[in-house]
């Protein structure tokens, strides 16, 4: 029995970006264990991030649920500004290579988890 070109394609996709998943989530989990005192830092004076650095006691899943807070902050600063979640200085402040890091994290995060979403949908709309 052999599988037709499409699936095979269908499989690699898939297998490339469950892997990638795993890679973003592995790179995630090193910042936030490695430089999360660097960031937090940084953030003094940004509410929304600070209400949630108390969780980072929390084991991985509060690293992430803090390294997430940081990553929304760094991708949408506007959104943040406008409501006083941060502050500008501290923005400014920020590393910048730590702040591209923390973007290309966000940014492939949401590549990724679309990618899987539009596989399932192709998936399922293959089925009917």
């Amino acid at each position: 029995m052999s599988i037709s070109t499409a699936d095979k394609i269908f499989l690699c996709v898939g297998l490339i970006t469950f892997g990638g998943i795993f890679i973003v989530i592995g790179a995630s989990l090193h910042l936030a264990y490695t430089k999360m005192d660097v960031m937090l830092d940084h953030l003094k004076n940004c509410p929304a991030v600070m209400i949630r650095a108390p969780f980072r006691n929390g084991g991985p899943w509060g690293h992430m649920f803090v390294l997430g807070a940081i990553m929304g902050v760094m991708t949408t600063p506007r959104l943040y500004l406008r409501d006083g979640g941060a502050c500008v200085e501290d923005l400014k402040n920020f590393p910048v290579s730590l702040k591209r890091k923390l973007v290309i994290l966000q940014w492939t995060g949401w590549a990724l988890l679309l990618a899987m979403v539009g596989l399932v949908a192709t998936a399922e709309l293959e089925l009917i």
